[in-house]
């Protein structure tokens, strides 16, 4: 452009990356989905269930699908079933039919026994895929494998290393190879940047859906929609209005022999630093260009890359009486097993709102919810603010529901007000609908190539850039846990931490799950 005429310059266009495709396409190719760890609990209580489900609504069809179970034990293929068989159970819509639906898909499992690190069980894994694509009549190249590694994250890397070698689709012609990994994705930033490298070096990244089910869970798939689909939020959710925002995952029990596992990892590392951080993101972000997986795990990153620091006074950490008691638990663990902690976000919606995550076990109840509390009414003509704020209350589990929490008028000749609520159970409002479990959903997810429910590696990065300072001080024995009583709401520090992060705590006021 000169100093006294204009120009039109043409844009370049659009990479065209087969992850930003409008549609995706058509896949006709026979299925084959690879349990690897079938032998193990949560092959037996989440995957195989899951499987079952999704095979019982139609969406995985006899003609095209065939499971395997891979693992080290010796067992055979009416054994993986006999175990398998009792977790198959029917929903309370499915009762009718059940046996004949149990029966059809325990004999699409097949079972291969094989080490995870040696390529004889994986020729042989190979082998039999292969010849049920032949008998599906799949050409060479569109058949699909999805491999799901129900597995320690020490064994990734070997095991993607076998199926890379020896198991993948043959040639490109609409087929697909996919591997499912399970949290923990590391222990801190370092841990997980090798162990993202060493998978990386073997799949690309459209290959590798990295699961975490918080993301699966009806309520938090639900926020994309609460909060870009309904004008009258959209000019609430900032922080003009919004006080604070709490995420909250309690459990009523202990470690219950799992003592010694979870000491590997503790409250954070096991539940905020993925379960609450992923829900945060969905809080927080900014609109995405479009439903696109990409554009909203961009809009993801953005979030995480705007926390600031954790501040160590805006951090408690507790311990329940009688963890150490557990005999797989060593000696003087300095692992937490409760965890408050504030975190705040550097941009221009959310500048000076805390965002308080709460994590812990052998707590006074179960749950697990998002409590968005707004400001006090200004000039307020009825001083009902001394009776509390207003609040969203999303209910992610148990008794899924979705709830405000709001001043009005007591019934009556006087003129007072009291704390109601307008509120939408899913129990009650959707009585005939089976809510399907996380795992069905993003195993679905999975095979229809979409992963907008799977966390990017970029995204891991950031979340543990977050966290890794602190936890690094914690293993070390720098940030001591309070002792707190089982059946408590944990330690005291933890109610004036979020007092002090300007949490007003309604008294007198509970909301109670509508009955059918």
């Amino acid at each position: 452009m000169t100093s006294d005429k204009w120009s039109i310059e043409k844009r370049a266009p659009l990479r065209n990356d087969s992850v930003l495709k409008e549609e995706n396409v058509p896949e006709i190719g026979c299925l084959s989905i690879v349990v690897l760890g079938a032998s193990g609990d949560l092959a037996k209580k989440k995957t195989f269930p899951a499987l079952f489900n999704l095979y019982r609504q139609g969406f995985l069809q006899s003609h095209e699908v065939y499971i395997f179970g891979y693992a080290r034990t010796k067992i055979s293929d009416e054994e993986l079933r006999d175990r398998i068989r009792g977790y198959l159970v029917p929903s309370k819509n499915t009762v009718e039919g059940h046996e004949e639906d149990l029966t059809n898909f325990l004999q699409l499992i097949k079972y291969v026994c094989g080490s995870y690190d040696t390529e004889e069980g994986y020729r042989l894994l190979d082998k039999e895929i292969s010849e049920h694509e032949i008998y599906r009549n799949c050409t060479e190249g569109s058949s699909r494998r999805l491999f799901y590694l129900a597995l320690p994250p020490s064994v990734y890397p070997p095991v993607c290393k076998m199926i890379r070698k020896c198991c993948m689709n043959k040639s490109d012609l609409g087929g697909w190879t996919r591997i499912v990994v399970e949290k923990p994705f590391g222990r801190d930033l370092e841990s997980a940047e090798q162990l993202s490298n060493q998978i990386g070096e073997l799949f690309e990244e459209p290959q590798i859906y990295r699961i975490d089910h918080y993301l699966g869970k009806e309520l938090v798939q639900n926020l994309l929609v609460l909060r870009f689909a309904n004008r009258f939020f959209m000019p609430l959710w900032n922080r003009d209005n919004i006080d604070n925002i709490q995420i909250v995952f309690r459990e009523d029990f202990g470690t219950d022999g799992r003592g010694g596992y979870f000491d590997q990892y503790g409250i954070i590392r096991d539940i905020i630093q993925n379960h609450l951080l992923q829900v945060l993101c969905l809080v927080a972000m900014e609109k995405p260009v479009s439903l696109k997986p990409e554009h909203i795990r961009d809009e993801k990153v953005k979030v995480l890359q705007s926390v600031v620091p954790i501040k160590d006074e805006e951090v408690v950490l507790g311990q329940y009486e009688g963890y150490l008691e557990d005999p797989t638990v060593p000696d003087g663990s300095y692992t937490p097993t409760f965890a408050t902690m504030v975190l705040r976000i550097h941009n221009e919606r959310w500048e000076g709102v805390p965002f308080i995550l709460k994590a812990g076990k052998a707590l006074n109840s179960r749950k697990a919810e998002i409590r968005i509390q707004f400001k006090e009414v200004p000039g307020d003509i009825f001083k009902s603010n001394k009776q509390g704020r207003n609040e969203f209350v999303i209910r992610l589990q148990p008794s899924e529901a979705m709830y405000m929490k709001l001043t009005v008028k007591q019934p009556g000749l006087k003129m007072s007000t009291v704390q109601s609520e307008m509120d939408l159970s899913y129990g009650q409002r959707y009585q005939e609908v089976t809510i399907p479990e996380a795992y069905e959903r993003l195993i679905l997810d999975t095979i229809r190539g979409d992963q907008q429910h799977f966390v990017r590696r970029d995204e891991l990065k950031a979340a543990w850039e977050i966290f890794t300072p602190l936890l690094h001080r914690i293993d070390k024995g720098e940030f001591k846990s309070l002792p707190y009583k089982p059946g408590s709401r944990g330690p005291e520090e933890a109610d004036k931490l979020l007092e002090k992060a300007g949490y007003v705590q309604t008294h007198g006021y509970i909301w109670i799950p509508p009955t059918l």
